[in-house]
């Protein structure tokens, strides 16, 4: 915009040449008595009005003269010849690394061909991976991908044996494996689960949770990663991860104000971020130049990047990108943009537990507006506003700049809000944005506290947030109250249902009980009767078959037994004494008694009865003319 210079490699080559003095570079195009003089600190230009682009016909037929700060002055710019730009390359190989150097004018080629020769490798066979563009070919050339100095590339070798050592395959194998990394971010107290192939770099890691988390590179500090990470062009295989799951944590580093040499250090690319940090660029304040005007040219002429894509589909994909811009634009000291849609925010803000329930601020940006860079970069991003509403609120955000933006706003906002409040931001003039809206979440609906626009001051800002936090503390111990007599009534009502469900289960199990008491004893009785009546029905049988008592007269020979029961009863009759002794045992049984549970016991010598043969005669077992006998149970 000063110098007239498009073309980035002759940019590149000047910043170069001073030593990447952005001040010095365009002294070194601009005659002194057209240019901008350095002061100890910034800038200072000379007296005269603001410059504005014109073209370069008119910067060619106005005349010389010193009210004119900065003019067009392409025709009197030195001609610089461009010297080449060394490139560093660092090529890991397995466990090998290989430093190279080449001009930007090279090609992906040239260094396949002295990797050929470094690892004894065909170039043929080689995939050269690593890099932030797209597509990359042999023939593509170095200058075309905007490189930084400093770079990290890997080989791959898939058509080739993997090497006889058992070292090298495990590299191979731990290379194609995919790590899960678990990481924390502290102040926020969110996790994310983040998958990357052991080929990744640790760099590429970092990178990655910047987008996340919107905390750059240098500015993170982590906790968790192996002592063997020491460099973070090293892959995952070979850092000592754990696998398959590996916890980490990351946070942001407080670091002082960098001074001016420290910066100019630290850029290498004027181009694209660094790959060695990941981080934005300093702002320009640290040239002292204002962060609303560079060389009297508005900010936002000078940005490509839109703050959100015109019709995004995903509202997440969208706010990435917004934080991504905000942070290259303001730094790294903003509020904590919550990465969603807004039915994801209300969430978040209002629906969880009373205690733990936030305000939801609503930024709503347009980069038309005159007083964006100052609301941004002055208020929004004051340490104390940041602290504040990291603490107290969940900061959404979203880009008015487009018109299918700002229309698809509208419709969230009547939906959510109702048509009144969205009349209302739909009347906001662009000089009035950005705005900040405050939103409670309540019982019924969402109630906008506040609408806070862009012409305030930083102590005005905060006393307007500490407002609507009164009103919100106070309903939300409300809400606290309420939700606490809720969850007593609840447990109450818990502790009698469950009281209850006992009861019920105890007298289930007695009655269960007892019914099983009554079926056992049923069954029993059913058991005892049927043995009864089977035993009777034997003993009728056994009584039936008895011969019939011989007569006291008879002629025959008689032995008469007198038998004793256990319960101490007697019972006589009298038998032939050629009968056999089994025509006892049935009579013994006809009365009861069967052989099989009693035993029959002689006196005079004591003896069992019922271990003699039960087909000897009473004669022949000595129990004639007569004997007492008496019965004993079984064992």
């Amino acid at each position: 915009a000063c110098t007239g210079i498009e073309n980035i490699d002759e940019a590149i080559t000047l910043l170069e040449q001073n030593n990447w003095d952005l001040v010095a570079a365009i002294n070194g195009v601009i005659p002194q008595e057209n240019g901008i003089l350095q002061s100890e600190y910034g800038v200072e230009t000379l007296h005269g009005p603001a410059y504005g682009p014109t073209s370069h016909s008119a910067a060619a037929s106005s005349a010389p003269s010193s009210s004119s700060a900065f003019r067009h002055v392409v025709p009197s710019r030195q001609i610089v010849e461009r010297q080449p730009r060394m490139l560093d390359f660092r090529v890991e190989y397995r466990d090998r690394n290989v430093d190279v150097v080449l001009e930007d004018s090279s090609s992906v080629g040239d260094i396949k061909n002295i990797l050929e020769n470094e690892l004894q490798i065909p170039a043929s066979k080689m995939l050269l991976k690593g890099w932030k563009t797209g597509d990359v070919d042999d023939s593509t050339v170095l200058k075309s991908l905007h490189l930084p100095k400093n770079n990290s590339l890997y080989v791959l070798t898939p058509d080739l044996p993997p090497p006889s050592s058992s070292h090298s395959g495990a590299l191979q194998e731990s290379l194609n494996q995919n790590f899960m990394l678990i990481v924390t971010h502290r102040e926020v107290q969110r996790e994310y689960n983040l998958n990357f192939s052991g080929s990744s770099t640790i760099q590429e890691v970092k990178r990655n949770v910047y987008d996340l988390t919107s905390i750059p590179v240098r500015h993170q500090l982590w906790e968790g990663w192996p002592p063997s990470a020491t460099d973070d062009s090293m892959t995952l295989a070979v850092s000592g991860l754990t696998f398959p799951c590996h916890r980490l944590t990351v946070g942001r580093r407080s670091s002082p104000v960098q001074t001016r040499e420290q910066s100019e250090e630290q850029c290498t690319d004027v181009h694209m971020v660094s790959d060695s940090d990941g981080d934005d660029f300093e702002d320009a304040t640290e040239f002292g130049v204002d962060d609303g005007e560079m060389f009297g040219v508005a900010s936002s002429a000078l940005r490509k990047s839109p703050m959100m894509p015109e019709n995004a589909e995903n509202e997440g994909d969208a706010l990435l990108q917004f934080t991504a811009e905000f942070s290259s634009r303001y730094g790294d000291c903003h509020p904590v943009y919550f990465i969603g849609s807004l039915e994801a925010a209300f969430q978040e803000a209002f629906y969880g537990k009373a205690r733990d329930r936030k305000l939801l601020a609503i930024y709503l940006h347009h980069d038309e507006s005159v007083l964006t860079n100052v609301f941004c970069s002055q208020m929004l991003c004051a340490e104390s506003i940041v602290s504040y509403l990291s603490q107290n609120f969940i900061t959404w955000a979203w880009d008015m700049t487009k018109e299918a933006n700002r229309a698809r706003f509208l419709t969230m906002c009547t939906r959510h809000f109702g048509s009144v409040v969205a009349q209302t931001i739909r009347t906001q003039k662009t000089d009035q944005f950005p705005l900040f809206l405050i939103i409670m979440g309540k019982r019924s609906s969402n109630e906008v506290l506040n609408v806070i626009q862009g012409n305030t001051t930083v102590d005005e800002l905060m006393m307007r947030l500490m407002a609507a936090m009164e009103i919100f503390s106070a309903q939300q111990q409300e809400d606290i109250k309420d939700e606490d007599e809720r969850e007593a009534r609840e447990n109450v009502k818990r502790e009698q249902d469950e009281a209850y469900r006992i009861s019920l289960e105890a007298d289930r199990a007695k009655r269960e009980a007892q019914e099983r008491e009554m079926a056992e004893q049923f069954r029993l009785e059913q058991i005892r009767k049927e043995q009864e009546e089977e035993r009777e029905a034997i003993r009728l049988s056994l009584e039936q078959s008895l011969p019939p008592e011989p007569k006291e007269e008879s002629t025959e020979s008689v032995s008469k037994l007198r038998i004793r029961t256990p319960s101490g009863e007697f019972f006589e009759r009298r038998f032939l004494a050629s009968s056999k002794l089994q025509v006892v045992f049935d009579f013994v049984a006809s009365k009861g008694y069967p052989w099989e549970e009693y035993k029959l016991l002689g006196t005079f010598p004591r003896r069992d009865v019922t271990q003699l043969d039960p087909n000897k005669s009473l004669l022949e077992v000595k129990l004639y003319p007569q004997e007492t006998l008496f019965l004993e149970a079984k064992e």
